[in-house]
């Protein structure tokens, strides 16, 4: 470790140069495994570059730093990333990380590492509708199908402005888009973006936009970060496109499809290095703070379709960061 440190102290010099944007999306497509990796390409990011080695993606709000995601670079450089991103933001919060990058930041800095909420990703291969625990999508497929809905995989923009406006107004956070943790829906880079639409009588009434994650230059997976639906159809449109997507991308042979975050979904157990109050708080916010976000409708139609759940992280130093978390709020919009 000491060698792998010093070898980047060496480059120190060249972090401050940023990556073009192809090399920016180099790294991206041999790297970018996690679920959110796609997202640090969005509008306003900030980034931390070391040549050679990869990227951190981050935002600021109030003076604060919010990383979005583990690095964009191979695991066994992440040590050494955010070794030398840290020393320059040492008051940084990392936010939907995963166990490695936890277990450095606390190991070598000490900070805490709670659980920010669950992702959930499943195998293609083995994939299906049948089983009594997807009855819920079998209903809604069957209920969208005697409505007249069609899916077909378009990438234009279908009545999608509209769509997405009337259905903001439904929401909780009517304001804007959320940002940072969800990517807006409007990217300058779009490439291998793919985009399902459910049709009723000609007409687009819901759309599902999915992120390609990469890993050694190949897509293995696609995660569902924009979907709107009109709001005369609460129910069976998200299913729907969902199965339709999934079937297609089984039969392109890709390996898996990630559900993305599912925010405030936690293990009751508090791990040695989370902040036990935090934690708390957060499982409050979750059963009573619905009047900000869905996070229980969000968590149950997600966890229909059955797949492998594993925990995620947000790393911070104070044991309550109050401040930081205000700050996080208002920088992805939900206040």
């Amino acid at each position: 470790m000491a060698d792998q440190i010093l070898s980047l102290n060496r480059t120190d010099a060249l972090v401050g140069s940023s990556f073009s944007f192809s090399e920016r999306v180099a790294y991206l497509k041999k790297y970018g495994i996690h679920s959110q990796s796609f997202s640090t390409l969005q509008p306003e990011m900030e980034y931390f570059d070391l040549p050679g080695v990869g990227y951190i993606g981050y935002m600021r709000k109030w003076g604060m730093t919010f990383v979005l995601s583990d690095p964009v670079a191979s695991p066994d450089q992440f040590e050494g990333i955010l070794e030398q991103f840290h020393l320059r933001h040492p008051n940084a919060c990392y936010i939907q990380v995963s166990r490695p990058v936890v277990d450095y930041l606390h190991r070598r800095f000490g900070l805490y590492g709670t659980q920010f909420g669950s992702e959930s990703r499943i195998r293609l291969a083995n994939w299906s509708l049948s089983g009594k625990k997807k009855q819920v999508l079998r209903t809604a497929i069957n209920q969208a199908e005697k409505n007249g809905i069609t899916v077909k995989e378009r990438f234009s923009d279908d009545h999608t402005r509209e769509i997405s406006e009337a259905w903001i107004r439904t929401r909780k956070c009517k304001n804007n888009e959320i940002r940072f943790l969800i990517r807006p829906m409007q990217m300058d880079y779009r490439e291998n973006e793919r985009h399902f639409y459910a049709y009723q009588d000609g007409k687009a009434v819901g759309f599902i936009y999915f992120d390609p994650i990469y890993q050694n230059n190949r897509i293995i997976s696609y995660v569902p970060n924009i979907s709107r639906a009109n709001a005369n159809f609460r129910q069976g449109i998200f299913y729907t496109l969902m199965a339709h997507a999934m079937a297609v991308f089984k039969e392109e042979g890709v390996p898996y499809l990630d559900l993305g975050l599912i925010p405030l979904s936690l293990d009751p157990a508090t791990e040695h290095q989370e902040s036990r109050l935090l934690k708390q708080i957060l499982h409050g916010l979750y059963n009573h703070g619905n009047f900000l976000y869905n996070f229980r409708g969000l968590e149950f139609t997600k966890s229909r379709f059955r797949g492998d759940v594993f925990k995620t992280y947000c790393c911070h130093r104070r044991s309550i960061p109050a401040l930081e978390f205000l700050a996080m709020f208002k920088l992805t919009r939900l206040l």
